[in-house]
């Protein structure tokens, strides 16, 4: 009878260990779209990715688009203007892309959260990175920002830049 409560009581305890939360790698980023006092306002179009030192892509985080169709068409036709996303990536992608892909935004802070469990950041092998963010506006500007950082962290980290137009503040925070 003593052989079986011993036992249970392992059984118990070790089950215990497996119900501890596993703790991920986790990227904030944070974008600002500043509102502009201008006659004909439209959203912009942005695009959020990762390079990697070689300044290639290592993931496409988010791309903000039109995504109803109008009389001009569908807004995919516009992508092309978000000019260092599409030659580096966005011209190899079938949009939308489940998890990357969202409707545009209107002016205001925008914060988007990714784990190291996500499929963007999931196969990313431990390196220094920039966060690139890139906005272009019809009847408006362009406008491309960076922010490196180093993934995963081993302890806290936070970068920021900022944009001078299309862009306002673009803060990184990155969590072991």
């Amino acid at each position: 009878m003593k052989k079986t409560t011993v036992s249970l009581s392992l059984t118990f305890a070790l089950s215990g260990l497996l119900t501890v939360p596993a703790m991920a790698a986790e990227l904030t980023v944070n974008v600002e779209v500043p509102k502009l006092n201008v006659a004909e306002y439209h959203r912009p179009y942005v695009a959020i990715w990762l390079e990697g030192a070689d300044q290639k892509v290592a993931a496409n985080l988010s791309v903000w688009y039109q995504q109803k169709s109008t009389s001009e068409g569908h807004g995919t036709k516009w992508l092309p203007d978000l000019r260092q996303w599409w030659r580096k990536s966005g011209r190899t992608l079938k949009v939308p892309v489940d998890g990357v892909t969202s409707p545009t935004r209107p002016a205001g802070q925008h914060a988007l959260k990714f784990t190291d469990k996500q499929p963007q950041l999931a196969q990313l092998p431990p390196g220094e990175y920039t966060l690139v963010v890139e906005a272009a506006r019809e009847v408006g500007g362009r406008e491309l920002v960076k922010v490196p950082f180093t993934w995963p962290a081993t302890s806290a980290q936070t970068a920021s830049a900022k944009g001078s137009s299309e862009l306002g503040a673009v803060n990184v925070n990155v969590k072991p």
